[in-house]
């Protein structure tokens, strides 16, 4: 079997090129087409774009998925896939410049030297340079909200020898493979207060949800130390922008640096804003391709997922001849429903997952070699059944 691919031409060759020509067909676009089976994109926003019916994944080679309409692509069976992770070296470089240039004012430094005439340029350099003096790093408190990809790097890092920091963190949902790779010189804090109150620089990185948006309004900022810093190379909806401002012109923040521009934040005068760079280098790129063809590729031929942001992981292996899989409602009975199908053709499952996850379902049933003919009657009862949504037959 075939399957038509539509890649955005700003995704990296190297991700694309792992689409073998024997197995697929690529087109290059940022729409999905009537027979298209994935789409791989970047930043295009979906939003206002219909999902063909043929549709049956979507790759986004990044980490937000903002710009895709995940509740449509869930209730239409499409498995959305990101790449958790693949970015966050290249953001956590840009946090430690970030830190960097919140202790010293070296922008400010580099600008004033680019402006001076003259001949004596060495002359009023050593006369000015008192007005750029700084601080350092080492020794200072860092507090980290998020210890996830970027966070537990960053957390790691700044703990280290290299800064001297001492750190941190606060993160009531991390995972405990993620626990395990923080270094011991890192404090827990129990709640948000408690990373926010001594810190000297305050960096968060937590995905954008309902219970993130504005995590940072007025009532946490008012709770960090006076003169502090603070960065932002999560989402511009987890803090409270008009907050932050008014925490600025009054003093109590020392300076705001972020990734995500907007009209109130780029002449302010505290606020240090980057073009939304954080995982711009060419190997976060490429390692964001990678990944998310990897996850998409395996997902098509398999059926097993891994790093969706639609429905569960689920991983089992492919070792028998045929595989039913099901992308359904989480509603009682209805693995009692598929298994009541196959029952009535007397066909024996060889294996069988499933898992859940909020309103949807996946299921996968491995089956002996069965008639071609016999087994697409099978996907059709399959298809039939109440609250199912997508059923897809692979071979192996």
């Amino acid at each position: 079997m075939t399957y038509q691919i539509v890649a955005s031409t700003t995704v990296s060759p190297d991700g694309i090129a792992l689409f073998d020509q024997k197995n697929y067909h690529i087109d290059y676009g940022e729409q999905p087409k009537k027979d298209t089976a994935g789409l791989l994109i970047r930043s295009v926003d979906l939003h206002q774009t219909p999902l063909p019916d043929d549709l049956i994944t979507i790759g986004r080679a990044g980490v937000g998925v903002n710009n895709i309409p995940l509740a449509e692509a869930a209730a239409k069976g499409i498995v959305v896939f990101n790449a958790p992770g693949a970015n966050a070296n290249g953001v956590k470089e840009l946090v430690f410049a970030a830190l960097t240039i919140g202790a010293r004012p070296m922008l400010a430094g580099s600008k004033w030297v680019s402006n001076l005439k003259g001949d004596d340029i060495g002359v009023q350099v050593e006369k000015g340079k008192k007005a750029y003096v700084g601080t350092e790093l080492l020794g200072k408190k860092l507090g980290v909200i998020g210890l996830g990809h970027v966070g537990g790097l960053v957390a790691n890092g700044a703990s280290s020898q290299a800064f001297g920091m001492h750190v941190v963190g606060y993160d009531p949902y991390i995972a405990v493979d993620t626990a395990w790779h923080l270094s011991h010189h890192i404090k827990h804090a129990a709640d948000l207060k408690g990373v926010l109150e001594d810190s000297d620089y305050v960096t968060i990185h937590v995905p954008l949800t309902n219970e993130t948006k504005e995590m940072l309004n007025a009532d946490a900022i008012a709770m960090m130390k006076p003169g502090s810093v603070l960065l932002n190379f999560a989402r511009d909806d987890v803090i409270d922008e008009d907050a932050i401002i008014a925490a600025l012109d009054r003093g109590h923040l020392r300076r705001y640096i972020t990734d995500f521009a907007s009209p109130k934040l780029i002449h302010h005068p505290k606020v240090t804003v980057f073009p939304h760079i954080g995982g711009s280098t060419t190997a976060a790129e490429t390692n964001s391709a990678k990944m998310v063809v990897q996850t998409m590729k395996t997902y098509l031929e398999t059926g097993n997922i891994r790093n969706s942001v639609t429905f569960p992981d689920t991983d089992m292996q492919f070792a028998s001849p045929l595989r039913l899989t099901l992308i359904h409602k989480n509603v009682p009975n209805m693995v009692g429903k598929m298994t009541g199908v196959l029952s009535n053709y007397e066909l024996n499952i060889v294996n069988m997952m499933n898992r859940s996850q909020g309103d949807y379902a996946y299921t996968m049933i491995d089956l002996d070699q069965v008639d071609p003919k016999r087994l697409q009657k099978i996907a059709a009862k399959m298809a039939q059944i109440d609250d199912v949504i997508r059923v897809r037959v692979l071979s192996h």
